[in-house]
């Protein structure tokens, strides 16, 4: 398996302000991202691009939830317009388009619809699209030219604060008891397979785990979480903890929920607070599965100990 690459992003601040319009491109790609607030409608459909071929997002909230829509266009900032009338609760807009207008009808609802299949599919934040559009027919050529289009295309709309492409689960195995962690020869210097952690709760009958891979805290299938969300309601990691229920991540089974697949976490207290429904400090909860150290001081350990050195 080859190593990842690493990639080159150009971010420019149209009017200079980080929460103005942004444009977003990626070294040696046709394709180009305008993002931009609703305030700044008028201003951003006076640019060129705006009259070209391309897909679009409109994103904003609706009863307290993250909403969307993903629309096409041979002239986006025509659609713009008629959504500005007619939808009332977006809040910003993405426009994506290629250099020199160089997408086509075919191209421009070829990805519309893969748009659609990706955020449904993650569940991340609903859409105000009533149908899944079919795929046009396309030439083979065309096909692998506009997958490998989205492919960056997903890698650009992160940077512009777009999260809503980003694929966390892991996996989709049936939900089983959560099993104990792969024990490795030393986990305190997270082997091939990652390093294993425990989260549990004896008062609310919990027990989760956990392994830390490539860079990533997943908490995994078959782990228990609180059946509700006990702590403020206006907490970040509340939003997070409906998200996972209103997808699936997380489902009732009995007292408790449960992982329905591996899902990786920004964070130890991200992936903490999930499962004890409240604002928690995951330095402290989760534990390594052997030798029983907090995720504090293992992190402590690493840091003192030279690459590759065993404890």
């Amino acid at each position: 398996m080859s190593p990842a690459v690493g990639r080159s992003l150009e971010l420019y601040y149209i009017d200079g302000r980080p929460d103005g319009m942004v444009t977003a491109e990626l070294f040696n790609w046709t394709g180009h991202v305008l993002l931009f607030p609703r305030t700044q409608l008028s201003e951003a459909l006076a640019r060129t691009e705006a009259s070209y071929a391309g897909v679009y997002l409109l994103l904003g909230d609706q009863n307290g939830e993250p909403f969307a829509y993903i629309g096409e266009g041979e002239d986006i900032g025509a659609r713009i317009r008629q959504h500005d009338v007619r939808k009332e609760w977006w809040t910003s807009a993405v426009l994506v388009t290629a250099s020199a207008n160089k997408l086509n009808k075919a191209h421009v609802r070829y990805l519309e619809a893969r748009l659609i299949a990706h955020a449904k599919a993650i569940g991340h934040t609903p859409l105000d699209n009533l149908t899944a559009p079919v795929l046009p027919i396309l030439s083979e050529a065309d096909i692998a030219k506009m997958e490998a289009f989205l492919e960056n295309l997903l890698i650009v709309l992160p940077a512009v604060r777009v999260d809503m492409f980003i694929q966390r689960a892991r996996s989709a195995r049936p939900s089983s008891p959560a099993a104990p962690i792969r024990r490795h020869a030393d986990p305190q210097t997270g082997g091939a397979g990652g390093t294993g952690f425990v989260l549990e709760s004896r008062k609310h009958g919990l027990r989760a785990s956990a392994v830390l891979t490539d860079g990533e805290f997943v908490v995994k299938a078959g782990s228990m979480g609180r059946l509700e969300w006990t702590g403020l309601n206006h907490h970040t990691y509340a939003s997070l903890y409906a998200e996972l229920r209103r997808s699936g991540v997380l489902t009732e089974q009995g007292a408790h929920c449960v992982f329905t697949q591996d899902y990786a976490f920004r964070s130890p207290s991200a992936a903490a607070a999930v499962v004890n429904g409240r604002a928690s400090n995951g330095q402290l909860d989760w534990r390594t599965a052997e030798g029983g150290l907090t995720y504090k001081d293992w992190e402590a350990r690493q840091i003192a100990e030279p690459a590759g050195a065993t404890a």
